[in-house]
């Protein structure tokens, strides 16, 4: 760019830092959203609130950690915008759904499925591994009348196995054997009030999946990748000027 302009670096730099980042002007009106983080290091992330029927980020802000707090306050940020949100994708963070308790929540399938596979691995061994992931598998192409009757059916036929107990010889204490699968079917358990929520609402044009931003998010970490080294500063700068277009 320097050589571009025909000036020095500095002089570049300094036009850098002075910019302000632009961002189109969305008609506030009631949409699905999907919310959700990225972080770009330690304490150092960006929370989303984005319209995928539009391809427009309503709200960004940096934060520290992906918190309620955060949720929370983009939600009123959103609302002050004069936007009403008729439904929202989330990743199923603990607690953050309940901010959304009066309209309709979809937990995010891709998310669902990392988080089984996180439990089981992408290629479990055990039996009762084998069939939960192969369920949940099927997740984005199923309905919730038949997901839940497979899911139900393999709860029953592994509730001996999961009940199973291990002791520890030297202090007599135990724990439950198969910990991970049991995390798997609690997640599932858990989630499956809002997996399906995309086909309760065909009216609201709901995403099943977040997948509008993690696209963005991986554009971005492209991006800020090629300035390495560059200031905290200037990075969201960068960051906020990509959100906002």
């Amino acid at each position: 760019m320097a050589e571009e302009y025909d000036h020095s670096i500095n002089w570049v730099r300094a036009k850098i830092n002075a910019a302000q980042a632009l961002k189109k002007e969305v008609s506030p009106d009631g949409y699905a959203f999907v919310a959700d983080a990225t972080f770009f290091g330690r304490a150092c992330g960006f929370l989303i609130y984005r319209i995928p029927k539009l391809k427009r980020n309503v709200y960004f802000a940096s934060i520290m950690y992906e918190s309620i707090y955060e949720y929370q306050k983009g939600r009123v940020k959103v609302q002050n915008l004069g936007f009403t949100i008729s439904a929202i994708t989330l990743d199923g963070r603990p607690g953050v759904r309940n901010l959304f308790s009066d309209i309709p929540v979809q937990m995010c399938h891709f998310h669902q499925k990392q988080i089984i596979r996180r439990y089981l691995t992408s290629n479990p061994k055990l039996e009762a591994g084998i069939e939960l992931k192969a369920i949940t598998d099927m997740l984005v192409n199923t309905t919730e009348r038949k997901f839940t009757a497979e899911f139900t059916a393999w709860c029953d036929k592994w509730d001996s196995f999961l009940k199973e107990r291990t002791t520890d010889p030297v202090t007599k204490k135990w724990s439950y054997t198969h910990k991970r699968v049991r995390s798997a079917r609690r997640s599932l358990k858990n989630n499956l009030p809002f997996l399906f929520t995309y086909l309760k609402y065909p009216e609201l044009n709901i995403p099943n999946t977040t997948n509008s931003l993690d696209g963005s998010f991986s554009f971005l970490k492209e991006k800020t990748n090629i300035h390495r080294g560059i200031t905290r500063t200037l990075r969201d700068k960068i960051i906020e000027h990509i959100l906002g277009n």
